[in-house]
């Protein structure tokens, strides 16, 4: 599965993870190894046993972790990377505001281009060259349809 289509699976849970579940996801990547309960509950003393288990076995069913069986446990590692999950979680962000807008997108699309230019005028130039590509195959998609 590619990557965009990773982000795509699980951005609908980005949004929605406890403190727990952010903690011992943060405890995931820092380690940078798949890891079982045992191996995180040091880092958690004031969880339980059982309540990591619940919480990573969660954290697996929403696609968030993939595991595989070290002997009788599991052994858990994200299955994004920091950076796709940032994308995920911004991406669905973004869904979100444009599905739940009644009116013009600008004020968005006017926010996003302003926070990108403040920190990056290259990236400001790579957004500026993926609205072009876009435009162009929007064009290209209506040419083939009307030459049917």
């Amino acid at each position: 599965m590619s990557w965009l289509n990773r982000i795509h699976h699980t951005s609908r849970w980005v949004g929605v993870l406890g403190p727990l579940e952010w903690r011992l996801l943060e405890a995931l990547w820092s380690r940078g190894t798949p890891s079982s309960v045992r191996d995180l509950a040091a880092a958690f003393p004031d969880s339980a046993y059982t309540t990591l288990m619940t919480t990573l076995d969660r954290l697996h069913r929403k696609g968030l972790l993939t595991r595989d069986k070290h002997g009788r446990a599991f052994r858990y590692q994200p299955a994004l990377g920091r950076a796709e999950f940032a994308s995920a979680r911004a991406g669905e962000a973004v869904r979100h505001a444009v599905q739940r807008s009644e009116g013009s997108l600008t004020p968005l699309v006017s926010y996003l281009i302003e926070a990108v230019g403040d920190r990056d005028r290259e990236l400001l130039d790579e957004l500026e060259s993926l609205v072009a590509a876009r435009r162009r195959e929007a064009r290209e998609s209506r040419d083939a349809k009307s030459k049917r």
